[in-house]
C-alpha cells in the first residue's frame, strides 16, 4: 500500500497540465485585405516628376529617407532620452515582474521555519485528560513545508499564458509609443524649417516693400506721385514686417516641442535649430510595404492581438475553476522536547499527501466569472478588427494626401513664377507712369500670398510623407520584436 501511494504521488506532476480548458489562441483574420493601397493615390501629371509610392520593404529609420543628418541625430537622441519612452520602460519592467510572479505559481512553495514555545495544558482541556500531565513543557522544531498545486486542468497554464500575452501588449505599447514619438519629432522638424522658409519669404518681400517705399518717396519728391501713395507704401512695409513676430513665435514653440520630446528644459533646442536649413527634401520613391504587412508592421494592431490572446486565455482559467482543485501539501520537521532530543532519529515527523477543494455551491459566481471572460474576449476581437480598419484608413487618408499635396505644390510653384512676373510689369507701368500705385501693392500682396502657399505646400508634402509612414507603423524594425514561444 506504501509503494502505491508514492507512485500515485509521483504521477501527480506528470499528470499536471495535460489537459487545457478553454479555446486555444489563434491568431484572428481581418475582414479586410487590400490587394494594394497604392492604387488609391490620385495621379499626378506626369511632367510633375512626383514623388511615387512604391510597394517595396522600407527601413525602420524611415527618416533616413529625408536626408537631413541634423534629423537623424535628433532621432537617436530620442530613443535615449525621451521621458515617455522610459517610463514605458518601467511599465514593461513591471509587467514582467508581475510574470514572473504569476510563473511562480507552476512549481512548489517551500519554506523553512523554526520555532520554541513553551506551553501549559489546561486541566480541563481533552489533551491534558488523555495525555494525564498538566505541567509546562517546551517544545523545540524545525523543519520545512511544501505546498504544489498540481494543474490539471491547465489553470495556472492559462494564467501564464495570458501573463506573457500581457506583456506583449505593454511591449507593443511601448513600440507603439516610439513610432509616434519618432513621427512627432520628424513632424516638428519639418514644420520648423517650414516656418524658417516662410520667414525668410516674408523678409525678401520686405525687402521689396522697401524699395517700392523708396520708389514712392523719390517719386513723390519730383512730384511725379502723390502722399497717398507713400502712404500705401508705407502701410505695406508695416504690414509685410508684422507677419515676422507670429512665425518667429511658431519657430520658438517648434523648437521648445523638439526639445521637450528630448528630454530637455525651453529654450534648449532654440540656439541650434534657429539657424536655417533647407527643408527636408522628399526622395523620388518612397516605399511603403505591402498591406500583408501591415499588421504584422502596427504596433497598435499588435497590441490588440496580444490583448485578444490574453482575454482568450482568460476563458481557460473561468472554466478551469469549475473542475477540483488538487494540491499537494507535505511536512517535515525535527520536534523535540527539549534540545538535545533535535539529534534523534526518534525526533522526526512529517506529513504528506494531496487535498481536493471542490465547488459545489458558488451562487452562480463561476458562471458569470465565465461569461464575463467570453464577453471581454469578444470585446477584443472587435478592438482588433477595429485596430486594423484604422489603420487601413489611415494607410489611405496619408496616401491620398501625398499625392494631393504635390499637386498643389506644383500648382503654387506655378502660380508664384505668375506672380513675380505679375509685380515685375507692375512696377514698371509705375514708374512709366501709366499705372497707379494700388497695381503694385496689388501684385506685391499676391506674389507674397502665393510664395507662403507654395512654402506651406512643400511643408505639407514632406509633414504627409511623415504622416504615412506613422500610419504604416514605421519608427521600429518588427525583425527585432521577442515574441513568447507558445506554451503547450
Amino acid at each position: 500500500m506504501a509503494m502505491k501511494r508514492v507512485v500515485v504521488l509521483a504521477l501527480l506532476p506528470v499528470l499536471a497540465g495535460c489537459t487545457r480548458m478553454g479555446p486555444d489562441f489563434e491568431r484572428p483574420e481581418a475582414w479586410w485585405k487590400p490587394a494594394s493601397w497604392l492604387a488609391t493615390a490620385p495621379a499626378t501629371p506626369p511632367q510633375a516628376q512626383p514623388s511615387v509610392p512604391v510597394a517595396e520593404p522600407f527601413d525602420a529609420a524611415w527618416w533616413k529617407v529625408l536626408g537631413d543628418p541634423l534629423l537623424n541625430e535628433l532621432q537617436e537622441q530620442l530613443a535615449k532620452a525621451n521621458l515617455d519612452l522610459r517610463t514605458a520602460d518601467f511599465r514593461l519592467a513591471q509587467a514582467r515582474a508581475q510574470l514572473g510572479i504569476t510563473e511562480a505559481a507552476e512549481g512548489p512553495r517551500v519554506n523553512a521555519n523554526a520555532s520554541y514555545g513553551r506551553a501549559r495544558a489546561s486541566q480541563r482541556s481533552i489533551t491534558a485528560r488523555v495525555a494525564r500531565s498538566y505541567e509546562p513543557y517546551d517544545l523545540f522544531q524545525y523543519g520545512l513545508d511544501l505546498s504544489w498545486e498540481i494543474d490539471l486542468w491547465g489553470r495556472v497554464a492559462r494564467m501564464v499564458e495570458a501573463g506573457e500575452a500581457q506583456v506583449a501588449a505593454v511591449e507593443e505599447a511601448r513600440r507603439d509609443l516610439q513610432v509616434s514619438s519618432s513621427a512627432e519629432l520628424a513632424r516638428s522638424y519639418v514644420a520648423l524649417r517650414g516656418v524658417q522658409r516662410k520667414i525668410a519669404i516674408v523678409r525678401q518681400n520686405l525687402e521689396i516693400a522697401q524699395q517700392n517705399l523708396r520708389l514712392t518717396r523719390d517719386r513723390a519728391a519730383g512730384g511725379l506721385t502723390t502722399d497717398l501713395d507713400v502712404a500705401n507704401a508705407s502701410s505695406q512695409v508695416a504690414s509685410v514686417e508684422a507677419q515676422l513676430p507670429v512665425l518667429e513665435e511658431q519657430q520658438s514653440r517648434l523648437a521648445n516641442a523638439i526639445a521637450l520630446l528630448l528630454g530637455e528644459q525651453p529654450g534648449a533646442r532654440l540656439a541650434a535649430l534657429a539657424v536655417p536649413r533647407a527643408a527636408p527634401v522628399v526622395p523620388p520613391r518612397v516605399p511603403v510595404g505591402v498591406p500583408g504587412d501591415l499588421t504584422r508592421r502596427r504596433p497598435d494592431i499588435r497590441q490588440a492581438e496580444a490583448n485578444l490572446h490574453a482575454a482568450t486565455a482568460g476563458i481557460g482559467v473561468a472554466k478551469a475553476d469549475f473542475y477540483p482543485r488538487i494540491t499537494l501539501s507535505g511536512f517535515g520537521a525535527i520536534q523535540g522536547l527539549n534540545v538535545s532530543n533535535l539529534r534523534e532519529g526518534a525526533a522526526l515527523a512529517y506529513s504528506i499527501g494531496p487535498s481536493i477543494q471542490l465547488p459545489i455551491f458558488e451562487g452562480g459566481r463561476l458562471r458569470r466569472t465565465l461569461e464575463l471572460r467570453e464577453a471581454q474576449q469578444q470585446e477584443a476581437a472587435m478592438q482588433w478588427q477595429r485596430a486594423v480598419l484604422v489603420a487601413l484608413h489611415e494607410v489611405d487618408n496619408a496616401l491620398t494626401a501625398y499625392g494631393t499635396e504635390q499637386r498643389r505644390r506644383d500648382r503654387s510653384a506655378q502660380a508664384v513664377a505668375a506672380a513675380r512676373q505679375a509685380l515685375g510689369i507692375a512696377r514698371l507701368r509705375y514708374e512709366q507712369g501709366v499705372a497707379d500705385f494700388l497695381q503694385v501693392l496689388t501684385a506685391q500682396r499676391a506674389l507674397l500670398a502665393a510664395e507662403q502657399d507654395m512654402a506651406d505646400a512643400t511643408t505639407n508634402v514632406s509633414l504627409n510623407l511623415v504622416q504615412l509612414y506613422r500610419a504604416l507603423g514605421g519608427g521600429w524594425d518588427p525583425a527585432t520584436a521577442s515574441a513568447p514561444a507558445p506554451r503547450t
